[in-house]
């Protein structure tokens, strides 16, 4: 077997998840013998690294960031890069160019079966992940390399908390200590004053909100109507955006009141489940009325400001969404899922291809086993134990991950020839 090392290897880290997660990952890659560099497009990405010797700041404009790349590549010798999310417009261009260059790229995203889980890949992520094109016999094919039991998640998990915190630490120096990066733009639509103002916010109003949360959350348990459940997403996240048919919320909520007017029983309701992030911006509550008033189904429609989505799953009669990651509790289930964009796990042998209306009158339930198979795959691959936010969470993902990111193979080649690296099993994280 080959021996795990970074000799020979020099990293580049663009942007990555907020917080200090990036800093401890090249630290341990240093450790491995690997020389690391890091990008910072703005105060808040030099704020979480802490070693200036290695910081570059680009302070250029976005228009000539893939000829600083490529420079950048060259001056350093730079043969991996390291990116959180692949679709913003300097990560995207910097895949781009790197595949050109015959690069390494390493991909880490939310986990596919998140909050358990991070997700790391090479090339791509998402849409653009090797999962796309992957069949579920392909992947019982490539198991028949492992024997080891499907992970279950821990019973108690901590990052919420934390992943505010730090995106609102994060926006406040780019607020107040971005006077360097003049040329500096957000990916997101919303001025960097408004995401602080959202992030702040939320902080102060997660008590509040949790009583409403579980208020809502008892009406719906407790009333005996049937019920179907709506995943909602952030309208500004890179796979409800470049990886949908969709451009704003509201015209995903108008389809699927639409659907289910059409469709559904009368005696049924429809339940609509907010992000856990959801940070008003967008104004759900008030769309989800003006709908269900056009559509005739006042009293029938109920929406739930974020919070775990587990006790809400234990009732439903199926669920929709455009391709959040959260569906993947859904399946976990055997409820009846409908899904509107691109994602890892549309796979037809467990999601719905019926039209919605049609759907929410007598959806058919997934192939269970199969989707046991596509799971247990993930959690041999790509979803990695551990978090980015909790100090505790970094410290379990990093055991793992570094490994695979100097490994020779990606995650799915090395299951498939047997060189996949041992998994640690999950126990709760706070």
């Amino acid at each position: 077997m080959t021996a795990i090392t970074g000799d020979n290897r020099v990293f580049l880290f663009l942007q990555g998840p907020h917080g200090p997660f990036f800093h401890r990952l090249g630290r341990m890659l240093r450790l491995a013998g690997a020389e690391v560099w890091r990008v910072g497009f703005n105060a808040g990405d030099r704020a979480f690294w802490f070693d200036p010797d290695s910081y570059i700041p680009y302070r250029g404009a976005v228009a000539d960031w893939p000829d600083r790349f490529e420079t950048l590549v060259a001056d350093k010798s730079i043969t991996d890069i390291v990116l959180y999310g692949d679709t913003r417009a300097i990560h995207a261009e910097a895949v781009s160019r790197a595949r050109v260059l015959g690069l390494k790229v390493h991909v880490f995203e939310e986990g596919y079966m998140r909050p358990y889980w991070v997700t790391y890949e090479r090339d791509g992520a998402n849409g653009h992940s090797r999962l796309m094109d992957m069949s579920v016999p392909e992947m019982r094919h490539a198991l028949e390399n492992s024997d080891m039991d499907t992970a279950l998640p821990p019973a108690r998990w901590g990052d919420m908390r934390h992943h505010i915190f730090y995106g609102a630490l994060y926006h406040w120096f780019v607020m107040f200590r971005n006077g360097a990066y003049r040329n500096f733009t957000p990916h997101r639509s919303i001025p960097v004053t408004k995401e602080f103002q959202l992030y702040l916010r939320r902080l102060l109003l997660m008590p509040f909100q949790a009583a409403e949360r579980w208020a809502a959350s008892f009406r719906i348990r407790h009333s005996g109507f049937p019920y179907h459940l709506a995943l909602l997403q952030l309208e500004h996240d890179s796979s409800f955006q470049k990886h949908s048919p969709f451009t704003t919320m509201p015209d995903f909520l108008e389809l699927v009141i639409k659907g289910f007017a059409e469709g559904a029983p009368r005696h049924h309701h429809l339940v609509f489940k907010a992000h856990p992030l959801e940070d008003g911006r967008v104004p759900m509550r008030r769309e989800i009325r003006r709908l269900t008033s056009a559509y005739g189904l006042k009293g029938r429609v109920h929406y739930v400001r974020g919070g775990k989505l587990a006790q809400l799953l234990d009732d439903a009669r199926s669920a929709v969404t455009v391709n959040s990651t959260a569906a993947q509790q859904v399946l976990f289930r055997g409820i009846p899922l409908k899904v509107f964009g691109k994602a890892v796990y549309a796979k037809p042998e467990f999601v719905s291809t019926q039209p919605l209306p049609e759907f929410f009158a007598g959806a058919g339930r997934p192939d269970r086993r199969a989707y046991q198979d596509y799971r247990r795959y993930l959690l041999e691959t790509s979803q990695v134990a551990g978090g980015f936010y909790s100090a505790r969470a970094r410290r379990q993902l990093l055991r793992t991950v570094v490994d695979m990111m100097l490994a020779r193979e990606d995650p799915y080649d090395a299951l498939k020839s047997g060189t996949a690296a041992p998994r640690q099993q999950l126990r709760a994280i706070t």
